[in-house]
């Protein structure tokens, strides 16, 4: 497996007119799947209704031959469909009246897993990065959720106090400001009312079915996938391209230091196959953020995935099918750190991944704060971006980090802080892939390879990948984009098997 690749600038006109994101046939593999990553990428026209939706609809999936595909809700419409009223494609990313409404309401929740979205100003902060007022933001999240902001926050409080209290040991006042609730009178009162109980009966309950648990430094929680899921292969990916001090690979765990906002501690990550899930340790300074832990957590191990649907349909590929079926449940690895992830795949151009783990680890050494934890491996945090961009170019360099890669890190670093880029899940792929390359130092490869990973893109394709022209047979790149269109929408799997080849 390598992470070679080409590196360079392009215009964003021409990458935008090149990218081609998703065939017809493809295009139906993903509606049938309702994968909410295709929102906004294609439309779909139904000749036997006349009527056109988003991917996500959930009507009944109609037979392909009545299907016709669509980039935009306007070239639908002028193909005389009219809108859907049940998924309502107006709504779809970039295509709102407010731009990315439906990406937006994922933003909110994702910002109230940061803890920002406390009842009133957090939403004021939100709406103002995006220059909405209030009001609006909550009628795009009305419109997109079927709830007000307010509702679907207390229902996301409610659900991870439920799991403090029935899979921790942390007192219920701990729980209740972990889970967002101003006091415990308020928290107390929205259990009653939602669930018909207080907090401390589900918490007898929970005890007298699991046994008594221990009070410890930390807690342990369980995410749920859907099996079956290829642990090994992801470690054995991990461990390649450990960042030494800030993460480290042992005993069929992964583990590394946290920090989100102002808060820092550790975590460790197991597999539960008999449960089918993977079970989360961590340590109780991070409690105030824990939303935002666990999100983060089932970005970076692929934990949305469908196997079954992803599988069934590679392995209808004869250069794949061997390793779909000697690798079931296999995962695309996320990233923890959009940043960080970003600058891995900067020094993992035109280079093998040992040769770019040893300058990150250099890099982490140079940039990142020390921690304390109890283990000899974990010491350090991750780099920030604001460290990084008052750093100076001849300081980046005297790492081994080639000039022209130094100053692309600091374009990022800066774009990055500033919230110019978006480096998260939520980002629309095709926007952020072009703004990516708009970069200098950064091409096509290393756009998408951190759209496949940071950006958690389904369909990402680095076809310049030197491992993955050599293990389709030594092809060009035009060889191996063409190669790739029957993985359509599920590249970035195809790419995870091609690296696992000969």
């Amino acid at each position: 497996m390598s992470e070679n690749g080409q590196s360079g600038s392009a215009e964003w006109t021409r990458v935008l007119n090149s990218m081609n994101l998703i065939d017809d046939d493809a295009a139906y593999r993903a509606l049938k799947s309702r994968d909410s990553r295709f929102d906004g990428v294609f439309f779909v026209g139904v000749t036997s209704t006349g009527i056109y939706c988003r991917p996500i609809c959930p009507v009944k999936v109609p037979k392909r031959e009545n299907c016709r595909f669509y980039e935009s809700a306007g070239a639908a419409e002028k193909a005389a469909f009219r809108p859907c009223l049940r998924c309502r494609p107006e709504l779809a990313p970039g295509h709102a009246p407010v731009d990315h409404a439906h990406r937006l309401a994922d933003l909110i929740m994702l910002r109230m897993d940061e803890g920002l979205a406390d009842e009133g100003a957090g939403l004021e902060e939100i709406a103002t990065q995006f220059g909405l007022s209030s009001r609006q933001l909550r009628r795009i999240v009305q419109q997109e959720l079927g709830v007000s902001p307010i509702e679907l926050i207390q229902t996301r409080r409610l659900l991870l106090a439920k799991q403090l209290l029935t899979d921790t040991r942390l007192p219920v006042i701990e729980i209740a400001f972990a889970s967002g609730f101003s006091s415990l009178r308020r928290f107390n009162d929205a259990f009653i009312r939602h669930y018909r109980m207080p907090p401390t009966r589900l918490r007898k309950e929970a005890a007298t079915h699991s046994g008594r648990m221990h009070a410890t430094d930390t807690s342990t929680l369980q995410l749920g996938y859907r099996p079956p899921y290829d642990w090994e292969t992801m470690l054995k990916f991990l461990a390649a391209r450990t960042i030494r001090e800030v993460e480290f690979v042992a005993d069929g765990t992964y583990s590394r230091t946290v920090r989100l906002g102002d808060h820092t501690g550790w975590i460790k990550v197991s597999n539960a196959p008999a449960k089918n899930a993977l079970q989360v340790e961590f340590t109780h300074s991070l409690t105030p953020v824990l939303p935002a832990l666990l999100g983060r957590l089932r970005h970076m191990f692929d934990l949305a995935a469908r196997p079954d649907i992803i599988a069934a349909h590679l392995m209808q590929d004869a250069t794949l099918k061997k390793s779909v079926m000697q690798n079931p449940g296999l995962r695309v690895p996320g990233a923890f750190d959009g940043f960080e992830m970003a600058v891995r795949a900067i020094l993992g151009q035109q280079i093998t991944v040992q040769a770019a783990t040893k300058i990150a680890c250099r890099y982490a050494e140079a940039f990142g704060e020390k921690i304390e934890t109890p283990f000899p491996e974990l010491t350090r945090l991750t780099p920030l971006a604001q460290k990084v961009t008052s750093a100076t170019l001849d300081a980046i360099t005297r790492l081994g980090i080639i000039r022209t890669r130094a100053a692309c890190i600091l374009d990022l670093a800066e774009a990055y802080r500033s919230g110019k880029m978006q480096l998260d899940p939520g980002a629309h792929p095709e926007a952020s892939i072009a703004q990516l390359v708009t970069l200098p130092g950064i091409g096509p490869w290393t756009a998408h390879y951190i759209a496949m990973r940071a950006l958690r893109w389904p369909d990402a394709f680095p076809k310049e990948d030197i491992a993955v022209r050599n293990n389709l047979g030594r092809v060009t790149a035009k060889q191996a984009e063409e190669m790739s269109q029957p993985w359509r929408p599920w590249r970035s799997y195809a790419v995870m098997h091609v690296w696992n080849g000969p």
